[in-house]
Parts: C-alpha cells; structure tokens; sequence
C-alpha cells in the first residue's frame, strides 16, 4: 500500500503551509529536528560529490535541499505533482540545475530508472508504504554496497503510538501510516537480504517546545538517546542498512 491522491492530502503531504503547523517544520524546534534528521541521513549514507543518490517521497524537497548540500546528484521521486511544483520551485529559485537534482513524478513502486545508486534515501515515508515490496526494490536499485537511509516514525514513542491507534482524535494522521518498532524492522531487512542493519532511536525534541528551552531538551535528549530503555521511546529511529558487496 501507498498513498493515494486522496492520502497525500494529510500530513507532511499536504501541499500548504498546513503541513508545516501540522508536523511543526516551521517551529524553531522544528526546524532544528529537520536539520538534524537531514544531516544523519546524509552522514548515515555517506553523500558526497560525485554518488548519485534516488530520494523516496521528496515532497516539497524540503530535505532534498539539506541533502544536495553533500555535493551528491539526487533524483527525488513523489505521487504528488503539487508537491513537486513547489519543489521545482525551489530548484529555480536556488539556481540547482538537472545535474543537482531532477524530480521525478511517480509512485516509487513504479518508477523506472535505468542505473543503480549509491545510496537510497528519505525522511517519513516508509511508513506509508508495503515494506516488503519497497525494500525488494531498494535492494534492486543500490549498487552492491550501497546504503539504504530513512528516519521514520518510532511506533514506542507515546505519541507516535497514540497517533496510529487512536487515528479518531488524530485527523492528520492519514489511514495508511504505521510507524516501526526497531528490532522487528531489523528482522524484516534481514530477510529482504540488507547486511549491516542498524536502527537507531533518536529525536526528543518536541516541535512544540519554547525555543528558550531548546539547548536544555537538547542535552536531556542526548541523555536519554544514551540510556538504555529509555531512548527505545524517542520520536524517530534512524534506519541504514546495505546491500550485499557480492
């Protein structure tokens, strides 16, 4: 399963400022999860000029822009073609050109490229799809050694939970999304056959929290991220895993 035309409409997918209040990008907190969540992507995947990288579900390319700061050539896939209008927008108005990043609009599931990637990438989209089908395709488009990087929702989190069993009191969240629990998910790579599978749990860092009091949650959530668990119950997990080298 993947999201509809209809599904788009909720959550991150909506193509307005809503989606910035709903899942609080636009905050000050907000923006200091994104840049973070960006830059352990980037790091986990290891993008640098001259690696080719495919972005799942880059709506708005809200983090195709903090990836292409690597130097690496993206193409950034979406159903949306919305969505991608802003993000093409973004693309003239930061002068990237074709060779930066093309946008491509298609479900991942049937979009056809011609060459392998050094690394497949996105931030909260997984959840929304058939794993199991999305993680065969994964497979078949990375290089052998490429690396495979999401940040997605953690189903241990208590609002994170709440959200995906209580979907009444929740109207954004749209009737597609799970969210993962780390040590099943690791199976599940396993059997897709990814080597080197690690899932991190990270990010205590409410969008919502007063921006004076962001350097003090920084600090407790670096705690908690240390402290075995408790830092099972943090917002996001960072997933990387690799394709076989042979």
């Amino acid at each position: 399963m993947t999201r509809s035309e209809n599904e788009i409409r909720h959550g991150q997918y909506l193509a307005s400022g809503d989606a910035i209040e709903i899942w609080g990008w636009g905050t000050p907190a907000g923006r200091k999860r994104a840049e973070r969540r960006a830059d352990l992507i980037r790091e986990a995947a290891g993008l640098a000029p001259n690696m080719r990288a495919l972005e799942i579900g880059c709506g708005t390319g809200n983090f195709t822009e903090k990836f292409l700061e690597s130097g690496a050539s993206i193409l950034a896939v979406d159903i949306s073609s919305d969505l991608l209008a802003i993000a093409n927008d973004m693309k003239t108005r930061r002068g990237f050109s074709d060779e930066n990043v093309k946008f491509l609009n298609q479900r991942f599931e049937e979009c056809n490229v011609n060459e392998p990637f050094d690394a497949v990438i996105g931030s909260s989209v997984l959840h929304h799809l058939n794993c199991d089908e999305a993680f065969r395709k994964i497979r078949d488009l990375l290089k052998p050694s490429g690396k495979m990087v999401f940040a997605e929702p953690n189903m241990l989190n208590p609002q994170v939970f709440l959200e995906r069993h209580f979907r009444t009191f929740y109207p954004y969240v749209s009737k597609d999304e799970t969210a993962f629990v780390r040590f099943p998910l690791a199976k599940q790579l396993e059997r897709a056959g990814f080597t080197n599978i690690r899932i991190m749990p990270f990010d205590w860092l409410h969008p919502s929290t007063p921006e004076h009091l962001i350097p003090f949650v920084d600090k407790l959530g670096a705690i908690l991220e240390k402290t075995p668990g408790l830092r099972e119950f943090a917002g996001s997990l960072l997933i990387v895993a690799e394709k076989p080298s042979a």
